[in-house]
């Protein structure tokens, strides 16, 4: 059986969970865990910690990323037979070679830019492994820290516990936080309502208006906990609303209900992959037209937003 390495380039952690049905499929092919080499802000150790179709999570800080033989001393001793190398970058395919690797699946190099991030990858594994595969991805997770979750921030069946992606990659993809204290409290009219605010330290301020807010009561943020610690929490809510970012990609690969809110980038290639998502793009725009440099935040519809919310939650 062929020993295999999935190199992922990619910076972010959505990234990564898209690329989760891709690490499947290969493993599934080869009837074995692959190893898969990442950078460290993709947070592959805490996501893929479970997962029983990876055996070793290779993470590289910044400055390990950059040193061309290091990489290459971290791979050649596990004596791959074969690289997945998601990514057009000619050199990570030297690395791969230089470390031994017989059997090197990559991109086109230099392929132009601007192309579909979901299905460039879905195309290029269904080539090499000549079969169809499931662009869903899977998180998996341990149940009984889901279950110790529960107990600790006090989550009950009987509450709609709801994840909110506040957080973004930058301003032009951050909904306005008024909208969501708005959403919260009209929500907790209707409902018994539990947020957990999925932003980080550099989201504090936004996440001080929340907690400060006649809805703050009801809210926990996610600000000083590690993604590890956040899984279980997420695996224990029913959905998320907010941004499309990391938080969103995780929450959907554990199975719950997502909207996410496009306003700067393209849903054909972050959205579409995933049965769980549910798309909203600024109003003037379509699925199609929604990309980056929409510039959209400040036409997302708030009562479409809030009929949608309300279809996921009955």
């Amino acid at each position: 059986m062929s020993k295999a390495l999935v190199i992922i380039k990619s910076m972010g952690i959505g990234d990564l969970c898209i690329l989760i049905s891709n690490i499947h499929a290969i493993s599934k092919k080869i009837t074995k865990p692959v190893t898969v080499l990442a950078q460290k802000n993709t947070r592959a150790n805490a996501i893929l910690k479970h997962d029983p179709h990876v055996d070793e999570v290779i993470e590289l800080n910044e400055k390990e990323i950059k040193s061309f033989f290091s990489i290459i001393k971290k791979i050649k001793s596990r004596k791959f037979d074969q690289s997945y190398i998601f990514s057009d970058s000619i050199r990570f395919y030297l690395i791969s070679k230089l470390s031994g690797i017989k059997e090197n699946f990559h991109y086109k190099f230099f392929s132009k830019k601007g192309k579909n991030f979901f299905k460039t990858a879905k195309k290029f594994t269904e080539k090499i492994l000549q079969t169809e595969i499931e662009s869903q991805s899977k998180i998996y997770f341990d149940k009984s820290d889901m279950e110790e979750a529960k107990k600790k921030f006090n989550i009950s069946d009987k509450t709609k516990n709801i994840v909110c992606g506040i957080s973004a990659s930058g301003p032009t993809k951050r909904w306005d936080i008024k909208n969501y204290i708005k959403l919260f409290e009209n929500l907790n009219s209707k409902f018994e309502c539990k947020f957990f605010l999925a932003g980080g330290i550099n989201d504090e301020n936004l996440i001080k208006q929340i907690l400060g807010s006649s809805i703050g009561n009801n809210c926990i943020s996610f600000s000083k906990m590690k993604i590890a610690e956040t899984i279980p929490i997420i695996a224990s809510c029913q959905i998320y609303i907010g941004s499309d970012t990391g938080w969103g990609h995780i929450a959907s690969g554990l199975g719950l209900k997502s909207l996410f809110l496009f306003m700067d980038s393209p849903p054909l290639a972050y959205g579409v992959y995933s049965k769980n998502i549910s798309i909203i793009v600024p109003q003037g725009e379509t699925i199609e037209s929604c990309g980056h440099n929409t510039r959209g935040k400040d036409k997302i519809s708030y009562d479409e937003v809030l009929t949608k919310t309300l279809e996921l939650i009955n």
